[in-house]
């Protein structure tokens, strides 16, 4: 083998190759973005930095990410393109050396009830194929051990259409692992029919109690009552046997009511394709109420809530069964398939063996397979989404991370650092949006997004190193250094919530007093049991707000004044100056302009390209009809107030001849948050997850209770937006609320009356309290890693 000599003396010019070392934008529009050019170095990992709407996500997820996830799109085919969802061009000039875009984001893992930690990861399917391999006794495929797939079994005829076309006999038989009775749900729902109907009423009296179900009307009620089946003027307790069984159970039929052809069904079927069906957060208020008093779920009788049929939980692994398995929690399972040694399946083996490891490296190793992927928080779900990425052997590719330290103890936040750092140093270029000092610290760049938020942010305030950061005159570097002192004195309690044996999913009996009239906050290692402790044992009864971080859900027609309730009292003051029907203000009903239907814009589907939305030639994009614009109220018409900001609404409804207290109040409720910069009518799908959280944490302050429950209310906000914060909860609670904050953010802990702290460790190391007192006491103390940790933190 020969090898090639350089026959030059001078050392050879860079390749061309070589020089791509940038990802440039140019005159970045989406959203916010005021035409924003900027160079960011690839194989480094960069830091967004900026308060909660001044266009991080906008500059980093809505056009460079999503740009080159759409020039990989138009690589395939027409054909294939037309399955992918179609995504438009970001509103930008230029996008220069964009690289493959792997996206980590905090969008929640879907809530299907059959989704979990297992299938969401895809270790169950490796899982069942090693059952499949070596289980005993021998049931059948991998499908045979999937609570997703049912039994099927069929003979008959079919007709083979080739040649001369011929009947053949066939018979079709697949074995499922899913449980017949709850369907691979593992709960079961229980209907209480006292919720439904007061039984000493007739339907003609109006028994039924559904909500939107009115006797004299209602379609769906005159079928009960003309079907035949049972006597429409007889109270439903003196029913005969099968005058009940038909009411409430009966098949499908098809009856004659007024002359119109109806289908017929018993009201328990009814109530289950009517309600139980649908996602329980996209309903009504009122309808979610009525479900959740009517409904109620129970473990699965027949398989225990294993979700898994009889033969599935029979076939073992030396005594362990795959249901087995998915409830052990992840590390000890990682034990137990390190303890298999068999050669026949050593490939799948090494592979689930790296699956579970990774799912110890990022701190989850506390999570059980089984567990629903609907009730992951948001920073596990995004810790989740990364698991498949770390093993992987792609190098020169984008990573794009949105706030990975979501939901993590300050211990585990050194952790999250290092798999940054390390796909870095795998040749990677990683973008991180984030606002935790400890995760900017590891930047090797940083750039700085602001001024302000929403119309006042948009620019690039600082490029550079943290340390230039630090001593540059920007938002973010005057704040890197803040610490939050410890309280000199605390407030005094003025009553305590007992709570007793709490047991919830790690929970080991715990016994603790919360504090009442104070600000609390419980803290913790993520999976040391906060939210089984508050959310389980603090009662969501009348006098409970608890604001959680379920994901706002609302379309591009939903903006802040629909979301809040603020349009209400809006509309109705437009609609008394003018002596016109409030419906005419709402570009959702009769006030719509009716060329685009209320939307501003006019949608063209092009298939698998990317649609167009041009505004409205008619209404202009203001959304109403042209007639309705000529009603004003205080001198301005309906499009021009939702056009307003919510500081400047609060000015104009807050005095002279345009005064509503309903809307002032709404408005100083959205400004107490730090959401004065948003426009009324900006749609929802344009807010960031710090913006979605305040939104939701405003419309639940106008709520009538004593004690209010925060999950992470930090989440998504700036180091400056903290202070605005605090200050917010100081006011709940000297209006005399109770505040429960569950929390990792060390300000909220230092300003704290009382902390629960819980632990020591995750998962089963977890779930016991290891201190109750005042942060002072916390710190002085040190017991514990979050005393550890806060002490750190102010210096003490």
């Amino acid at each position: 083998m020969s090898s090639a000599k350089r026959t030059g003396g001078k050392a050879s010019a860079p390749h061309v190759a070589d020089s791509h070392d940038l990802i440039r934008v140019h005159g970045a529009r989406e959203n916010n973005l005021k035409d924003v050019n900027i160079e960011i170095p690839k194989r480094r990992l960069t830091v967004f930095t900026g308060v909660s709407g001044s266009g991080k996500s906008s500059l980093v997820f809505n056009t460079i990410a999503a740009e080159s996830q759409r020039l990989i799109n138009e690589t395939y085919s027409a054909f294939v393109q037309g399955f992918m969802p179609t995504l438009a061009r970001p509103e930008v000039d230029v996008l220069e050396g964009l690289t493959t875009a792997i996206i980590v984001d905090q969008q929640r893992m879907g809530a299907d009830p059959r989704s979990t930690v297992g299938t969401a990861t895809d270790v169950n399917a490796m899982l069942r194929i090693l059952f499949s391999r070596l289980g005993e006794p021998h049931i059948g495929p991998p499908s045979a051990y999937s609570f997703n797939t049912a039994s099927v079994r069929a003979s008959g005829a079919i007709t083979v259409e080739r040649g001369n076309k011929k009947a053949v006999k066939a018979t079709y038989e697949r074995t499922g692992g899913m449980c017949t009775r709850c369907e691979g749900r593992g709960s079961v729902s229980d209907i209480d029919l006292t919720q439904l109907y007061d039984d000493s009423k007739s339907l003609s009296e109006g028994a039924f109690t559904i909500p939107g179900w009115k006797s004299d009307s209602q379609w769906t009620v005159q079928v009960y009552a003309q079907s035949g089946f049972v006597d429409p003027d007889k109270p439903i307790r003196e029913y005969t046997k099968k005058q009940l069984q038909d009411f409430l159970y009966g098949e499908p039929v098809k009856v004659k009511v007024n002359g119109v052809n109806l289908t017929y069904e018993g009201l328990i079927p009814k109530i289950q394709k009517s309600f139980l069906s649908k996602d329980k957060e996209a309903m009504q208020p009122h309808i979610r109420a009525f479900v959740e008093r009517a409904v109620t779920f129970t473990v699965c009788p027949e398989c225990d809530g294993t979700r898994l049929s009889e033969g599935a939980r029979s076939s073992k692994i030396g005594k362990i069964s795959i249901a087995d398995a998915c409830a052990m929690e992840i590390r000890d399972l990682a034990d137990w398939v390190r303890d298999l040694d068999e050669p026949s399946v050593a490939p799948l083996l090494g592979a689930l063996r790296d699956a579970l490891d990774s799912f110890v490296e990022i701190g989850l190793g506390y999570l059980s397979l089984d567990r629903p992927a609907g009730t992951l928080s948001g920073g596990e779900a995004q810790r989740v989404k990364m698991i498949r990425h770390l093993g992987s052997s792609l190098t020169d590719t984008t990573y794009v991370f949105d706030e990975p330290t979501i939901g993590l103890h300050p211990h585990d936040i050194q952790r999250m650092n290092d798999l940054l750092l390390r796909l870095r140093d795998k040749g990677n270029t990683v973008l991180v949006v984030e606002h935790k000092p400890e995760a900017i610290a590891i930047a090797d760049h940083v750039v700085d997004l602001g001024p302000g938020a929403g119309t006042a942010g948009g620019t690039v305030c600082f490029e550079g190193t943290v340390e230039e950061l630090r001593a540059g005159d920007t938002v973010t570097g005057r704040h890197l250094d803040d610490r939050a002192a410890l309280k000199e004195t605390v407030r005094e309690p003025s009553g305590a919530l007992e709570i007793r044996g709490a047991a919830r999913h790690n929970l080991q009996d715990v016994d603790v007093d919360v504090p009442l009239g104070v600000l609390c906050v419980v803290t913790g290692v993520a999976g040391s049991g906060k939210s089984s402790l508050i959310h389980g044992s603090v009662p969501a009864g009348a006098d409970v707000v608890s604001v959680d971080q379920s994901p706002i859900k609302g379309s591009r027609r939903s903006n802040p004044a629909t979301y809040t309730g603020l349009l209400e009292p809006i509309r109705k003051a437009f609609a008394k100056a003018n002596g016109v029907k409030p419906a005419l203000f709402s570009a959702n009903s009769e006030g719509a302009c009716p060329t685009c239907n209320g939307a501003g814009v006019i949608y063209t589907d092009l298939a698998m390209m990317a649609g167009v939305a041009a505004p409205c030639e008619d209404c202009e994009g203001k959304r109403f009809q042209p007639s309705v614009l000529e009603y004003r109220f205080g001198g301005r018409d309906i499009s021009e107030v939702l056009a307003m900001s919510v500081a400047q609404a609060e000015e104009f409804f807050g005095a002279g001849e345009a005064r509503t207290p309903a809307a002032h109040k709404i408005l100083e409720r959205l400004a107490d948050v730090g959401l004065g910069y948003l426009t009324l009518g900006q749609p929802l799908t344009t807010l960031s997850g710090g913006e979605r959280q305040r939104l939701k944490l405003a419309t639940h302050m106008g709520d009538k209770g004593g004690v209010y429950v925060l999950d992470e209310p930090t989440t998504g906000l700036h180091l400056a937006d903290v202070e605005q914060l605090l200050g917010l909860l100081d006011r709940l609670v000297d209006a005399g609320k109770s505040v429960i904050v569950i929390e990792h953010h060390q300000a909220v802990m230092a300003h704290a009356d009382w902390i629960i702290d819980l632990g020591p460790g995750a998962g089963h190391d977890g779930g016991r309290v290891v201190f109750e007192g005042t942060p002072a006491d916390l710190v002085a103390d040190r017991s514990t890693l979050t005393g550890e940790h806060l002490a750190a933190y102010v210096g003490a």
